[in-house]
């Protein structure tokens, strides 16, 4: 077998320790009472010797790096030794050794245990030790220099590292401890940690004591020079969270926590040190719903996501490629964003994933024929749409032309070349539409809900605001907050429902997987959250405190804009599907005749090119459809 120069340097130590332990005990013992020579008692400890290297080798003693060593790696050496033991003794056996010896090469071996498993504990000690001293050695250039006996540059001189409480002293603060105290770069020093479980409370872990919630007050907290407190608890509820933040961010202090990365953890990474995030600021446990079945479904299949370089349609590409599906196209007019999507992926999967980009409107109906009739895709995912809802309310000819014919669009392709499955993205907003945004999508339900009779399986699904989004508000905000501020909002009273981009991209797949011809699906979001509380929010975490450093100001409801979105049409059953997170709204679809007829008063308004036309053709076509000005709330 091959053993690393490190390995063999590492059996040289075991031999040394070996052979040293054998002659200690020797020395303790005897000699003259002794029934059997030295000689041959080195003779047959050599025999031993060698079933013990063998043994180790085979086990990977030597193939690890011992530095890391952790519980279970001690007990295969533990175990390595007495399968080393039992062969021996069945060598001994065969080779009729004197039974007096037998005692001797037993101690012997128990001994060199004993001395392997400390040799192994030490040099682990030194190195983490050195690891978390090593800032308070070179912190002083001048006893650096004098200690090294060279001159050190000042930027190779450490940094010293910041004191840092880890709140939670279980299994995942245990961990985030060991991570800070063996990575030499890392930025933190742990320096205690706050618990709230009493028997863990005046206890220490490695020597880091362990303070209680209601004993850390700020002038505890400055006395132990803490700059950071970092949340490590596995299972914290959002009512804790939130208690902990705001508890915490009192005391003058950073705030971080060791979680997995707020938008990516549905890929099941590792936990990692990172600032806190506004959607950890929204205290609400995120909705992670993908299924075993959800993601089969998708593996080999022919996916066509249109919209695919915004923030919805490139979510969706990420979350398919990891599903291994047979193809992924993206189309999108724009392609600078898809580009970079692509790109992405790319580098993420290689060669393993079969990945194209169509860059053309849905609105050209010649060219996505042409793409589909090359494609031929099973599964369409059609989040394309203008979805600006201020600049929709000027653009109205527009906005029917893009979000409604180019669906028409999308939508006549995947009949035609029968597709197997076909999910339009909708929105909250369509829900008693206050603005031509909402109006425009609430007609795009309509088409595909009224092909129930169709054999592509025709779907929507419908979510509210959705964080990190092209046009979100969180943007708006940081620009605003950067600048100095005010941070602007349309009203103190004003709710949305949020969601982050992994989550809605998840109800989105879940809806194709499960989904009947004709059903329009609704996602359980939890409470709405007040655009106050996320603005004040937001500017916390910019380091900033609200109405101190940055103010608030009301401006008024933008045109086409609602106090409250709702996420199902006001008397409509939502029934629950076989996800407790996701519902079917009951909404009674129209039929494929009188959607002709509203799309043809829509084409004739459009025509004529004139906006206020135009909106007056929504308003007859969604009856539930309010135009500015006659918002309510």
């Amino acid at each position: 077998m091959m053993l690393h120069k490190h390995s063999w340097q590492l059996i040289k130590y075991d031999l040394v320790l070996l052979f040293g332990s054998a002659s200690a005990l020797l020395m303790l013992m005897d000699i003259r009472a002794l029934r059997f020579g030295v000689k041959d008692f080195f003779f047959y400890l050599a025999a031993w010797s060698g079933c013990l290297f063998l043994s180790r080798a085979k086990l990977g003693i030597y193939s690890h790096i011992w530095r890391y060593g952790n519980a279970a790696l001690y007990l295969r050496l533990i175990i390595a030794d007495a399968l080393a033991g039992l062969v021996a003794r069945l060598v001994t056996l065969a080779m009729h050794v004197p039974q007096a010896m037998s005692p001797a090469l037993a101690g012997v071996a128990m001994f060199n245990l004993l001395l392997a498993i400390g040799m192994r504990l030490t040099y682990q000690y030194l190195v983490d030790n050195a690891s978390r001293q090593s800032w308070k050695i070179l912190q002083s250039r001048q006893l650096a220099e004098r200690f090294l006996g060279v001159e050190i540059k000042p930027n190779e001189v450490k940094k010293q590292r910041l004191n840092a409480a880890i709140v939670g002293a279980g299994r995942l603060g245990a961990d985030l401890m060991d991570e800070l105290l063996k990575n030499p770069k890392a930025e933190y020093q742990p320096c205690c940690f706050i618990e709230v479980d009493p028997e863990k409370i005046g206890r220490q872990i490695n020597g880091i004591r362990i303070f209680s919630e209601t004993d850390m007050t700020a002038a505890l907290a400055e006395s132990l020079s803490i700059d950071t407190f970092i949340f490590a608890i596995s299972d914290m509820s959002v009512e804790q969270r939130k208690a902990f933040y705001e508890r915490y961010r009192g005391f003058g202090c950073k705030l971080a926590i060791y979680d997995y990365p707020s938008v990516e953890a549905f890929r099941k990474e590792t936990r990692r040190l990172r600032a806190f995030d506004i959607e950890d600021l929204l205290f609400r446990k995120p909705r992670y719903i993908m299924e075993g079945e959800t993601e089969s479904y998708y593996r080999d299949k022919t996916v066509l996501i249109t919209g695919g370089g915004g923030s919805i349609g490139g979510e969706l590409a990420r979350q398919l490629a990891s599903l291994k599906p047979k193809r992924l196209v993206l189309l999108d007019i724009y392609e600078n964003a898809t580009y970079d999507i692509q790109q992405e992926l790319k580098s993420l999967y290689g060669d393993a994933l079969n990945l194209s980009v169509e860059i053309f409107s849905i609105c050209d109906m010649e060219q996505l024929d042409r793409s589909f009739q090359k494609i031929r895709p099973d599964v369409v995912f059609h989040a394309a749409a203008h979805k600006h809802v201020p600049l929709l309310e000027k653009n109205v000819v527009e906005a029917i032309k893009n979000n409604v014919f180019g669906t028409l669009n999308v939508a006549d392709c995947c009949e035609k070349y029968e597709v197997e499955k076909a999910v339009m993205i909708s929105t909250d907003k369509a829900v008693n539409p206050t603005s031509v945004m909402g109006a425009t999508k609430r007609v795009c339900e309509m088409i595909f809900q009224s092909r129930g009779d169709s054999k592509t399986n025709f779907c929507c699904t419908r979510f509210g605001n959705v964080l990190g989004s092209h046009g979100s508000v969180v943007p708006l905000f940081k620009r605003q907050i950067e600048a100095g501020g005010p941070v602007t909002i349309t009203d103190k009273r004003i709710t949305r429902y949020f969601m982050t981009i992994p989550e809605a991209c998840q109800l989105v797949l879940q809806a194709g997987a499960l989904s009947r011809a004709g059903e329009l699906y609704v996602l359980d979001m939890g409470k709405p959250v007040k655009i106050l509380d996320l603005a004040e929010a937001l500017i916390r975490l910019m380091g900033h405190e609200p109405y101190t450093d940055i103010e608030i100001v009301e401006v008024g409801l933008r045109p086409g804009e609602k106090m409250y979105e709702e996420l199902h049409i006001q008397g409509e059953v939502c029934n629950k599907t076989e996800n407790e997170l996701i519902f079917v709204e009951q909404d009674t679809p129209r039929t494929r005749e009188e959607i002709a007829e509203k799309l043809a008063i829509l084409q004739l308004a459009a025509n004529q090119g004139d906006n206020n036309e135009a909106k007056n053709a929504l308003k007859k076509v969604v009856p539930s459809f309010i135009g500015e000005g006659e918002a309510v709330e």
